[in-house]
């Protein structure tokens, strides 16, 4: 079994059973960590030296369209209403299998050069089998463990043919992908069902969709926001049947009330939200203080590489700061003074990009932090870089200072997918053109090249 110490690092375990370490030492055995204390031997492990850098648990990324990595930028100046049109009717059928590989790929190769390990993939742009297995394929081919969620296209419909909020969600394809795809215990690849739920389908497509998942035992993730729900009565109806656990996740929930959202709290339900996402679609202010009022917290996510940046340091600063501003003007409002401190201290704000997102997924006893016996999804931040040093608190080190620059090592289950600020992957320079090809090709289809 390969043995891998890292040594002399500032670790920051977010793991309520395992504590922060000024300087410590944290040993790999195979795919889990073994022991982590403030000074370990271990003979013939290989000794990294991680003096001048923070040891932190990788990110995981509760929800992103990684197959619009070849998109990017397209949609810096949409609100939702282009964004749904434009996207899903526009440029989404343009797509073939290979190039929702190479975007999956290339995706997934840059969550894991900026630190996330846990990739939960919404894919939305699988008209066929083929594209479906090609999105897996690229994230197989990076090397990042994620959860595939399988969703279901959007398009325009043609005459004669019905509105995608009227199709149930393809149970075939489910039965194909447990057969022939997911056949074996999870390793780095899990799946999931990424639905219309009601705010964009019918009530009886939303219930066949959550019995489906149950059927098989899978997570159920649904958007809600953007717009009127089609289905206004449609969570308090799958509430009454008891279709709602803690299998079934809400991607955004803006315009959910807070009487509704309590109920569903209740359930067991999760909230992902995507705070950049939902500030420039007109979405309204993330779920992010509400959530906390009602005695839960967010898992946060990147969302739409059309439209911002990839990485989980800015989502998770952007998330922070909007809901400390938001504080702010509440207590200013209410006492006429200014806040005398802060209400989110920055360490719960690294808790929504990693533990939380491992909750969601039902997989905190595995991933999401550092402690002995969890897998070695470990991330080191060099802490000697001219934006980083001095480090005098390293949590709020990661939160506030650091970027995608500062990462300088990856493990996913104990393999190096990045080490000295380069990622493993052979192929870069290759699968880059692969995508910039892809790109410039949809874009000229739908006439937004020349």
């Amino acid at each position: 079994m390969a043995r891998t110490l890292i040594k002399s690092g500032i670790i920051v375990t977010m793991d309520a059973s395992t504590p922060d370490l000024d300087t410590g030492d944290l040993l790999i055995e195979g795919e889990r960590i073994a022991a982590i204390a403030p000074n370990l031997t271990a003979g013939g492990a290989e000794v990294i030296d991680a003096t001048n850098t923070i040891v932190m648990p990788g990110f995981v990324n509760a929800h992103i369209h990684t197959w619009q990595t070849a998109l990017r930028g397209v949609a810096g100046d949409w609100a939702i209403p282009h964004y749904l049109h434009s996207m899903h009717a526009g440029l989404a059928p343009s797509f073939t299998p290979d190039d929702i590989h190479v975007s999956n790929l290339v995706g997934a190769l840059n969550q894991l050069n900026s630190g996330t390990t846990t990739l939960v993939d919404w894919c939305h742009n699988n008209p066929t089998p083929e594209h479906t297995d090609a999105a897996i394929d690229g994230l197989t081919e990076a090397g990042i463990r994620a959860v595939f969620m399988h969703g279901s296209p959007k398009p325009d419909p043609k005459p004669g043919q019905p509105h995608f909020s009227e199709v149930p969600h393809p149970r075939s394809e489910i039965e194909r992908l447990m057969r022939d795809r997911f056949t074996v215990p999870e390793k780095l690849l899990g799946l999931g069902m990424a639905v219309l739920g009601p705010a964009y389908s019918t009530y009886e497509v939303s219930r066949a969709d959550l019995e489906l998942a149950r059927e098989f035992g899978l997570l159920c993730s649904m958007h809600v926001g953007g717009g009127a729900m089609r289905t206004p009565d449609g969570f308090a109806r799958l509430l009454r049947e008891g279709l709602i656990d803690d299998r079934t996740n809400i991607v955004h929930g803006n315009n959910i009330g807070e009487d509704q959202l309590r109920a569903l709290l209740f359930r067991g339900c999760t909230v992902t939200v995507t705070p950049e996402c939902e500030l420039q679609m007109g979405f309204g202010d993330p779920l992010t203080g509400t959530l906390r009022e009602l005695g839960a917290a967010p898992s946060i996510g990147t969302d739409v590489e059309s439209a911002m940046g990839g990485d989980m340091f800015s989502a998770m600063r952007i998330a922070l700061q909007h809901q400390r501003s938001l504080d702010n003007e509440k207590t200013l409002a209410d006492t006429g003074k200014p806040p005398e401190r802060v209400a989110i201290p920055c360490r719960e704000a690294l808790a929504w990009a990693t533990i939380n997102g491992a909750k969601m997924l039902g997989r905190a006893d595995r991933i999401g932090s550092l402690a002995p016996g969890k897998q070695a999804d470990i991330v080191l931040l060099r802490a000697d870089d001219l934006n980083m040093i001095p480090v005098v608190d390293p949590v709020a080190a990661i939160v506030l200072h650091a970027g995608t620059a500062n990462v300088d090592s990856v493990f996913v289950a104990g393999q190096a997918v990045k080490r000295h600020g380069k990622l493993a992957y052979p192929d870069l320079a290759k699968r880059k053109t692969a995508l910039a090809n892809t790109s410039r090709r949809i874009l000229r289809s739908a006439g937004l090249l020349h």
